[in-house]
This record gives C-alpha cells, sequence and structure tokens, in this order.
C-alpha cells in the first residue's frame, strides 16, 4: 500500500524533502497555499519532482478532504508562505503532533514574533508595526531613537525582501512610505510596516529540529552579508562553527528559548540571530527548513540536515539532539551588479576546477535577463566549496569572486 507525505509551498531548496522521502517508498504529494506558483519561485518550481500537484483556493474544508484522503504520514512546511497552513491542517488531522496552534502567527509574522519574544522576557529589538506615520514617530522619541539608525522591513517576507536600513539622522519616511501599500515577494500587500531599531554586529544562522518538544541543534554558521545604499540583506558567504564554539552554545541556547516562546515542538525553525556587543538579538525565526542550497551545504559540514532530520523523525521516530563538523564547508552567493542581459555565463565553469568545489547553483543562461543583486531572491547563483582545511576553502573563495568579476551583464 502506498504512504504519502504531504510537502506544502516545497519551492527552492524544499524540493529536496521530495527525492529524500521518495528513497524511502514514501511519495511526495505537493499542495501550494496559492491558486498558482508564486511569482518569485516560479522560475525554479518543478511540479514533475511530485507524485501529484494540489492548489489551495481559500476553501480549506475542500483542501483538509484531499489531504485526508492521502492519510500522510506527516504534513510538512517548505516555506514561510506555508507556515500557518501546515499549522492549521495538523490541527485538525494530526492534533497534539504539531507546534502550538495558539501561537501560529508568531511563527509567520514579524509582529507577533516579537511580541512574543519580549513576553517570555528574552532579549530583543525595539520594534513597532503601524501604518501610521505619526505613530512611527512617537515612538523614535519615546524610544531615544532620534539620529539612531533604523531597519524598516515587510511583517511577513522573507529572504531579505525589501528590508531597509534608514542611517543616523535619514528621514525614514520615504522608506515607510514606498514599503506601506506594496506588494511582497510572497504577493500579500504590506499594510503595515515594521520598524525595528538597527542592531550592529555579526549576524548567525541557527538551524534546528525539534520532536514533541525536544529541541535539536542541526547547525550554527555564521553569515557575511553587505550592503547595496540602503539594502542590507546582500549575501555574501555562509560558514559553519564548531557546535562546542562558545558563540555556537550560547546562540543555540538563545534560539531554544525563542522556539519555546513562539511555540515550536516539532519541525524545523531556520533563525536569524545578531549578536551585539550586548548579546544576541533576534532578528527573525521562521518554522520552516534552511532553504537555497543550505540543505546541501549543512549535510557536507555536519553529515546530517534538517531534511534528513524530518525523514529520520516521521519515518524511524528518531531525535537528534545535536551535531559535529565533519569538513570545513563555505556557501559563496553570486550576485550581479546591475539589471542586465547575462552575455558569458560559461566563465563561472571555471569554479569546477577549484579544489575544494562541490556543486554550482546558476538558474540564468546566457541571453537571460538577471535582476540587480539586492536581497536572497535576487542572487545571481551560489558555489557550495568543501576541503581538508580552512585554509584551502578561504583560497578557493578568492578565485570564486575573481571569477565571478569576470561575468558580463549587459545593461538593458
Amino acid at each position: 500500500m502506498p504512504r504519502y507525505v504531504i510537502l506544502v509551498d516545497p519551492y527552492s531548496g524544499a524540493a529536496e524533502y521530495a527525492n529524500a522521502f521518495r528513497e524511502r517508498d514514501v511519495e511526495p504529494v505537493a499542495v501550494l497555499s496559492t491558486p498558482g506558483p508564486l511569482n518569485s519561485y516560479r522560475r525554479t518550481w518543478n511540479p514533475d519532482a511530485f507524485f501529484r500537484t494540489h492548489y489551495h483556493d481559500g476553501d480549506f474544508e475542500e483542501l483538509l478532504r484531499t489531504v485526508k484522503g492521502y492519510d500522510p504520514v506527516a504534513i510538512v512546511p517548505g516555506n514561510e508562505s506555508a507556515v500557518m497552513l501546515v499549522d492549521a491542517l495538523i490541527e485538525r488531522l494530526m492534533p497534539g503532533t504539531g507546534n502550538v496552534f495558539e501561537l501560529s502567527e508568531a511563527r509567520r509574522d514579524k509582529w507577533p514574533m516579537g511580541q512574543a519574544v519580549a513576553a517570555a522576557g528574552i532579549a530583543h529589538l525595539r520594534q513597532i508595526a503601524t501604518d501610521d506615520p505619526e505613530e512611527v514617530a512617537a515612538w523614535i522619541r519615546d524610544n531615544g531613537l532620534e539620529g539612531r539608525p533604523l531597519v524598516l522591513k515587510p511583517r511577513r517576507s522573507g529572504g531579505t525582501d525589501d528590508v531597509h536600513k534608514v542611517g543616523a539622522r535619514e528621514d525614514w519616511r520615504p522608506y515607510f512610505e514606498r514599503l506601506l501599500g506594496s506588494v511582497n515577494r510572497f504577493d500579500i500587500r504590506n499594510d503595515t510596516v515594521l520598524v525595528q531599531e538597527f542592531a550592529e554586529g555579526t549576524e548567525y544562522i541557527v538551524d534546528t529540529y525539534s520532536v514533541d518538544g525536544q529541541f535539536g541543534l542541526v547547525s550554527v554558521s555564521r553569515y557575511s552579508k553587505s550592503a547595496k545604499n540602503d539594502r542590507i540583506g546582500i549575501y555574501d558567504a555562509v560558514d559553519y562553527l564548531a557546535p562546542q564554539d562558545p558563540v555556537a552554545v550560547m546562540l543555540g541556547e538563545y534560539t531554544r528559548q525563542v522556539a519555546q516562546a513562539v511555540g515550536i515542538r516539532t519541525g524545523c525553525t531556520h533563525t536569524e540571530v545578531m549578536l551585539t556587543a550586548d548579546g544576541p538579538r533576534l532578528i527573525e525565526t521562521a518554522a520552516r527548513l534552511a532553504g537555497s542550497c543550505l540543505q546541501y551545504s549543512a549535510r557536507l559540514a555536519t553529515g546530517d540536515c534538517q531534511i534528513d532530520r524530518t525523514v529520520r523523525h516521521h519515518l524511524d521516530g528518531t531525535f537528534t539532539p545535536g551535531y559535529e563538523i565533519v569538513r570545513p564547508v563555505r556557501v559563496v552567493w553570486l550576485s550581479s551588479p546591475r539589471e542586465g542581459i547575462l552575455r558569458n555565463a560559461e566563465a563561472l565553469d571555471a569554479v569546477r576546477d577549484l579544489p575544494s568545489f562541490q556543486r554550482l547553483g546558476l538558474p540564468y543562461a546566457n541571453g537571460e535577463l538577471v535582476p540587480c543583486t539586492e536581497d536572497l531572491f535576487t542572487s545571481l547563483g551560489w558555489v557550495i566549496l568543501a576541503g581538508p582545511s580552512q585554509e584551502s576553502v578561504d583560497a578557493d573563495t578568492v578565485r570564486v569572486k575573481e571569477i565571478e568579476a569576470q561575468l558580463t551583464v549587459e545593461p538593458v
């Protein structure tokens, strides 16, 4: 008798769930939370990877009957856009096995997320969400943030979509006005804007997998990001920390507290934390796996990843509390300095000859229009390096950037 798993919004790296479950003789069924693929993921969406694909048109009871008909071994979110729909499906079909249902909004929306963290007494960034610029002005004044840098962003997006830094003494109102009412990468209208104090420090990723309230650390890694004008979320690289590193230990405990505050009991979280001079501060947490190429890179670095733990949990009933580092690994993101036509994609083939090369991700071909890189969604691609030593990875990183500089993007 066939067995099925329901994968909700399995875009980007989450599509790898399909292969992992299929290797265990479980057929992957995709459910999209929207009537069609999200525009931001349409380029890489591949329905052929799944046994069947269903689309949610707003009729939850009909979707419930469809999902129930598969008697799935699990219902798994693949993206931020899936979180609340998965919560609702599990609450009806598998009650008691998911995350705390009453805190579903806090796992999807950065405003109630921040409120839940603050209510739990966890160190956090000051923030406000509103559609009224006068409320923002009063909040800035009341919190002593006048003349200090700020960050403005959508409440329910991801991938550093439309995240803007406003410099000290710079006018935040033009950014507020542009964000308010705009449509984000998840096809959601920004009817309010989230305004945060700016956190200075080093940013880290903490990826976890929990089972019935047991908190399991999958990896801790360090982000390198750069800014372009007011856009602060341009991905450069990711490096993995050893679990015994004091920073990894500190961030693991901080993230455990955050996960508990927003009601995580089972499944993945992908959490971004800024380590400031005053200690860790939450940027955001998402109740889904790390996307893009980060499952493959984590498996190289640690021998494990969130997808593998998801499969083992649901099919074998296992829980893994921690991780180890088996080799130095780095993800190097590629970027385009402008929007234009890519003319020499073959130049990147040279990275394949590097001693530590593992994988190249480039979704564009010669003659295609590429965007100016401003966030994760507009990254040109990525290169994964893994070697016998950190020195070899560092040396090959320099060569990757030299090769990237040879790319020609013809302005349009």
